[in-house]
């Protein structure tokens, strides 16, 4: 036990030591096939795991491993719930001083040479050993494994049908450990087409469908400035022929991260930016048990914002929200019909065959009516939602989901306030027993009765208060 004491009006207290996380299972790999970037394999295996799964693989950070990245991005979270294979390469200090990937030699970045083709071996290694479905293979990865990346899309678009660059900079940037930095900060600017044609140079040849791209970057990001998200944009727009305007935008979360996309001509998301604020350098992750959390903090480079991976698996379709090749077409025409303190009210354009709809509330999907007009009810005061719809056939398969529409309901939103355990009792919105403090209502324990421990509670209805740390507007 550890013994924090701390003296409130006289009194001493002790708290116990929050209980050790236990350590994501990984299996190692140790024979995968060819691996030129002497690189380690490491697969997270949910139970459970269907016939022919999905794979994602993900890319650590400088200085991490594979079981650091597996413990705190939330990845695995989301492996489990919708039953997807995850492999996390990692490299070594003999490979790099820093343990980061590296994207930046040009014997390492290139189709069928060093890390790159490690990485594209354990792709089919996993096929071997798990089945996994050639057609649904994904990459993400966070500062110098979102580099990597980069460098997987562009070099294996056969592979990868779509990837997920967390604070990383676009391919081709650099070609020595000294253009990496200049690449990192202040950046570097080059036009969409020549960006696109670096892509295109690294696999001659190609004709095939591009992967589609989700860009995440934190606003405060000295270490790989915010400005190679705009260059990441430039370079994979101009690879699918589209423009750098965006077609649609929205918020998510309480956070307030912007979001970006970019459509290809079938209406589907092609390229994706989302421009995360008040973080620096590092993975969102938003620690707590709702449908849209996960990931841990403490270690460095994991920041507490929004669960980057709940949207990420959602844009690679995991979530069950893709549409399928040949689908039912999007609803059109989805506006605001009425709005009360607690509900949104929505109407929308039928379409031909649909047996039901699904709506989806700020990217999660929350009821499957029949059809339209919908009342999402439930929600609090003064709350801002943005909503889309999708047609579902008779066997429940969903198309394209329609262009997004955002409401407000009436009221006043909950209030907040963040104060130490003392304050919120002397403030009357928390009671105490003479150890501990509880929020009045909810009686939700907040910890120890003391200035050291800070909470933020959120009230809704008056007179009722709950732990909202992190998540309050």
């Amino acid at each position: 036990m550890t013994v924090v004491a701390a003296l409130v009006a006289g009194t001493a207290f002790v708290a116990p030591a929050p209980a050790a996380r236990a350590a994501v299972p990984l299996q190692k790999v140790g024979a995968f096939g060819p691996n030129p970037g002497a690189l380690n394999m490491y697969v997270y295996r949910p139970a459970g795991l269907p016939p022919a799964p999905a794979v994602v693989v993900a890319l650590h950070g400088c200085t991490q491993s594979a079981q650091i990245y597996a413990d705190n991005s939330g990845l695995t979270e989301f492996a489990d719930r919708y039953g997807f294979l995850l492999v996390f390469p990692e490299t070594t200090s003999a490979n790099n001083g820093n343990r980061c990937f590296n994207f930046f030699e040009p014997g390492d970045n290139r189709r069928g040479q060093g890390e790159a083709a490690s990485i594209r071996q354990m792709v089919a290694q996993a096929a071997t050993d798990y089945g996994t479905d050639p057609a649904r293979v994904y990459v993400t990865g966070l500062s110098a494994g979102g580099a990597m990346t980069s460098v997987m899309l562009a070099a294996y678009p056969d592979v990868f049908t779509a990837g997920a660059v967390v604070a990383g900079i676009a391919y081709d940037c650099a070609d020595s450990v000294a253009g990496a930095y200049t690449c990192m900060n202040p950046g570097v600017d080059r036009t969409p087409s020549a960006w696109a044609n670096s892509v295109e140079d690294a696999y001659p040849g190609y004709a095939g469908p591009r992967p589609r791209v989700a860009i995440w970057h934190g606003d405060r990001d000295t270490t790989v400035v915010p400005g190679n998200a705009d260059e990441l944009r430039d370079q994979w727009t101009a690879v699918h022929g589209l423009g750098q305007t965006p077609d649609r935008t929205a918020t998510l979360g309480p956070n307030g991260t912007q979001r970006e996309q970019y459509l290809a001509a079938d209406g589907s998301v092609a390229v994706e930016v989302d421009r995360v604020p008040s973080i620096a350098h590092g993975t969102p992750v938003d620690p707590g048990t709702g449908p849209q959390q996960c990931g841990t903090t403490g270690t460095a480079n994991f920041i507490r914002s929004i669960c980057s991976s709940y949207w990420i698996t959602g844009f690679f379709g995991l979530d069950g929200s893709a549409p399928q090749p040949g689908g039912l077409p999007a609803p059109d025409g989805l506006s605001t019909t009425g709005v009360t303190d607690t509900s949104v009210t929505l109407a929308w354009n039928d379409v031909s065959a649909a047996a039901s709809y699904a709506v989806y509330r700020d990217g999660v999907r929350i009821a499957t009516p029949t059809g339209s007009p919908f009342t999402d009810t439930g929600l609090s005061p003064g709350s801002t939602h943005t909503y889309a719809v999708a047609a579902r056939d008779a066997a429940g398969a969903e198309g394209a989901r329609s262009a997004e529409t955002s409401a407000t309901t009436t009221g006043a939103p909950a209030r907040c306030w963040t104060a130490d355990n003392y304050q919120q009792v002397r403030a009357g919105r928390a009671t105490s027993d003479g150890a501990y403090a509880y929020a009045k209502g909810s009686h939700q324990n907040l910890g120890l009765y003391n200035t050291f421990t800070t909470h933020t509670l959120k009230e809704s209805p008056a007179g009722y208060y709950v732990i909202a740390d992190g998540t309050c507007p």
